[in-house]
């Protein structure tokens, strides 16, 4: 596990040792991901950096690898879990090895496939290859979007790229203008989407994309995506639940190559107890697991967690999430380098930090909610399906019009917004902290001025993703819009961010793409049966997870910032969102925040994740656009 940086120089003859120093300056600001060492190389017109957290070949594992006649040259960010087989498969045909690192095994499956080695390679993976002789870089993230990837080609013609968007901006040639579309899509959905970047010059590579950068010009493509079509053949729900048990087997044992110690997150859910259990399993020591909880008890999971560890028999570990560590959030910001207002980053960072003490690997139970339908929302709009039934000329005529002219707080007024919206809008407003018709109320009008045709942009964007599914059944459009959304710009983001703040690396066995292909053709009333979430999974994990815990309510990695708002952190809100420098942004309109504080205080109304979303957008704004 890494952080990698790089740059190609529009000048051929950019002097090498400046370039080193930028190099270097990039490399350092991610030392967290990778403490253990650094490696440089300037060739030609490419500079390419990484750290390293080294996990296998330690000794002989040290990075940027040329090929074996020196023309190519990569630096990496992830783990490959097959490299071994690829790495055979390679021999066989004729490549000569000087490490048994999976970094190598990528690149000499580079030089014999090109593009198409991303179709062999089983893991999470960030990477940038430079071709010498034809100045090209070569740059692929992996499938689902577990390691992160920035680009951006400069006024100056420079081509830079790295693991964190605070590498690109320690390069110096970076405009900090806010993108207006992208903060408009942070106001929605508390998190920046992948289509978006929050500076306007600067790009996400998708996942389950590459990009070629030769003269001066981008292109990317696609090489793989979650494929949701009609299923015609249908299996037994016995033969799905023993082929999905042998898959999960897999994708657990396959992640437990390590040369450092392992261990593994566990929150007392489904999805966590089942990768523990399947470790207990496999391993003939003792799983260390860690959990988090917190003092508020409708928010504490710890006694689930208790109750999977002493059910494995695991070397279990504890920490509680006290009011006072949201001082540390600051730090956080830092991290995330984009606006993000997820709060659960917080227990994340605290576990990840806690684990870091004894393992330098864990194993997490993230993707399962997106893969096998866990969200309750799902079951929620289930049941206001039948609002589709209602003429779309009664709802956008009646409905629509009554809610936006009830005053704000009335009762009911929410609901009869989201009841006018057609079935996916109606989803994504469901997920969205300021939905269309609140943020024209947050918004100062010379704001909404500026946006113009930007108002709305995230809305857009999702709904153009929901709509590339076409089987007929709505919850194929939800899954895979969360897929392409949730999952890797708010949950990924969350564990790569906050796992790599601690130096600790994070795999995801539920994310493996052998596992998803096979749940894509498992009938989509097996993953929602009725209002029961996550049905066939559930079947597939019953006799390794307890049934105390497979029969229990969802409750969500949830936070209690609602009390910490009112209370620890009930002044520093008050003065961040009402000070000088905050209003002069000229975003919103100052009156309708102080009437969402003035509810919450009042618990009249819980308005504490859209506050959090404000609150964390204005420190963000003093780390990245102040400084």
């Amino acid at each position: 596990m890494c952080g990698i940086a790089g740059f190609v120089s529009r000048e051929k003859d950019a002097p090498t040792v400046e370039r080193e120093i930028l190099l270097d300056k990039m490399c350092k600001i991610i030392e967290h991901r990778g403490p253990d060492e650094q490696g440089l190389c300037v060739e030609g017109r490419a500079a390419l950096g990484m750290r390293r957290l080294s996990i296998i070949d330690l000794k002989g594992g040290q990075q940027p690898i040329y090929s074996e006649d020196a023309n190519l040259v990569i630096v990496f960010n992830g783990e490959i879990y097959n490299y071994r087989e690829l790495k055979a498969e390679l021999e066989s045909l004729g490549h000569r090895f000087k490490t048994n690192s999976d970094t190598e095994t990528i690149l000499l499956a580079y030089r014999e496939f090109g593009a198409a080695c991303l179709e062999k390679l089983r893991g999470m993976f960030a990477f940038a290859i430079w071709n010498k002789r034809e100045e090209s870089l070569f740059i692929a993230r992996d499938r689902v979007g577990k390691k992160p990837l920035f680009y951006a080609l400069t006024e100056k013609g420079n081509f830079v790229f790295g693991s964190e968007l605070k590498v690109l901006l320690a390069h110096g040639e970076i405009e900090k203008t806010v993108d207006r579309a992208a903060l408009d899509a942070y106001l929605t959905f508390g998190y920046v989407p992948e289509e978006f970047c929050i500076f306007k010059t600067v790009r996400k590579l998708a996942p389950a994309n590459y990009l070629i950068f030769k003269n001066g010009e981008i292109e990317t493509h696609k090489y793989w995506d979650f494929q949701y079509e009609k299923i015609t053949t249908i299996k037994s729900e016995a033969e799905y639940v023993e082929e999905l048990r042998e898959l999960l087997r897999e994708a657990v044992k396959i992640r437990l190559i390590s040369e450092v110690p392992l261990g593994a997150f566990l929150s007392g859910g489904v999805d966590s107890s089942a990768i523990v259990g399947i470790m207990a399993q496999l391993s003939d020591q003792p799983v260390k697991t860690f959990s988090i909880g917190f003092n508020e008890d409708s928010f504490n999971e710890l006694k689930y967690a208790r109750l999977a560890a002493k059910h494995f028999k695991t070397e279990h570990h504890e920490f509680v999430v006290t009011p006072d560590l949201v001082e540390m959030i600051d730090e956080l910001v830092w991290h995330f380098d984009e606006p993000f207002a997820d709060p659960s980053s917080l227990p994340t960072f605290m576990v990840s930090k806690m684990a870091r003490e004894y393992v330098t690997v864990v194993l997490s139970g993230d993707g399962g909610d997106e893969l096998f339908a866990g969200y309750t929302r799902y079951v929620t709009d289930k049941r206001r399906s039948g609002l589709n039934k209602l003429p779309r000329t009664f709802r956008e005529n009646l409905l629509k019009p009554l809610s936006e002219n009830l005053p704000h707080g009335a009762k009911g007024k929410n609901y009869l917004y989201n009841a006018s919206l057609d079935a996916v809008d109606r989803y994504i407003d469901s997920v969205s902290h300021f939905n269309g018709m609140q943020r024209k109320s947050l918004y100062k009008k010379e704001f909404l001025n500026e946006l113009n045709g930007d108002f709305g942009a995230g809305e857009k964007s999702f709904r153009s993703i929901a709509a590339r599914i076409s089987t007929g059944n709505p919850l194929d459009n939800l899954l895979y819009l969360d897929s392409k959304t949730y999952l890797p710009s708010d949950i990924l983001t969350k564990v790569d961010r906050m796992s790599m703040a601690a130096s600790l690396e994070a795999r995801v066995p539920l994310l493996d793409h052998k596992l998803i292909d096979f749940v894509m053709q498992i009938p989509t009333d097996l993953k929602l049966k009725g209002l029961e979430t996550k049905y066939i999974f559930r079947k597939a994990v019953r006799g390794i997870v307890p049934d105390a815990i497979l029969d229990r309510p969802k409750q969500g990695f949830g936070v209690p910032i609602n009390e910490w708002i009112n209370s620890h952190l009930r002044q520093r809100i008050h003065e961040t969102l009402f000070e000088k420098r905050t209003l002069e942004r000229g975003y919103f309109e100052p009156k309708y925040i102080k009437t969402l504080l003035d509810e919450h205080e009042k618990q009249r109304r819980d308005h504490s994740y859209a506050l959090w979303v404000l609150f964390m957008l204005e420190l963000w704004h003093r780390k990245f656009t102040d400084a």
